[in-house]
């Protein structure tokens, strides 16, 4: 018995427990995107978005993909400060180019 309850213990103590930042984290709506983190802050919630088969064509080498809530006053900052260009909507995210400069 205590050979058991020692081994519980030894494998609770291997097990991870979330980071503050992966509890916060933005999940995607669907499969259609795989966000990175936030675009202008670690809490924004316009996300830098990676590759995925959905967003693959709207990649571009001279911009970030950025994901934002549709119709939200953080995507319309995001047009108005960067002069983001929408690519694409999914999930209840609208898609943006936003150059590089």
């Amino acid at each position: 018995m205590k050979k058991l309850v020692l081994f519980c213990l030894a494998l609770a103590a291997c097990q991870e427990t979330p980071s503050e930042s992966s509890v916060d984290a933005v999940v995607p709506p669907n499969d259609d995107l795989r966000f990175v983190g936030g675009y202008r802050s670690t809490d924004d919630e316009c996300q830098l978005t990676g590759e995925t088969a959905f967003t693959v064509n709207f990649l571009d080498d001279a911009a970030d993909l950025v994901s934002c809530p549709s119709g939200s006053d953080v995507a319309r900052s995001l047009v108005e400060m960067y002069g983001a260009r929408e690519v694409a909507m999914t999930g209840g995210y609208t898609l943006y180019s936003v150059p590089r400069r």
